[in-house]
């Protein structure tokens, strides 16, 4: 079964619906590749799903072993290169605050960090970094 259903709505930009919620996300084309870069752009929406992942990962991870998450928040910055245009760069930047986290779960944590399934999913030659900060 399809997870989502796209149309192309003109002028660079699609309409995707997602089968099971009916959410909805519009993409345009970015302002450097002759879109109106009025929403996130498929790109955007590639590097933005590596840091919902890991934060989603992170968040698996904390209620299966009963501790308390308070708060995860996190930047996503997309460098692209352009022979060929592709994503060359993917830097995540995660602020997280969990109570009484000692050095070895903040290590076990980053670890997590690692495994999620977009990061492993992502072409090799494409850079991710992701640094954390603890609060």
């Amino acid at each position: 079964m399809a997870t989502a259903k796209t149309t192309y709505l003109q002028e660079l930009r699609t309409e995707n619906i997602h089968i099971q919620s009916g959410s909805v996300v519009i993409t345009d084309a970015p302002t450097d590749n002759y879109g109106k870069g009025a929403n996130f752009s498929p790109t955007d929406l590639c590097a933005l799903s590596l840091t919902n992942c890991i934060i989603t990962t992170i968040g698996i991870y904390a209620q299966r072993n009963a501790f308390d998450l308070k708060s995860c928040k996190a930047e996503t910055t997309k460098i692209m290169e352009s022979k060929p245009r592709r994503i060359a760069k993917i830097e995540v930047n995660i602020e997280i605050e969990i109570p009484a986290a000692d050095a070895s779960l903040k290590t076990i944590i980053e670890r997590v960090a690692k495994t999620c399934p977009v990061g492993r999913s992502l072409h090799p030659e494409i850079i991710q970094e992701v640094n954390f900060s603890w609060k």
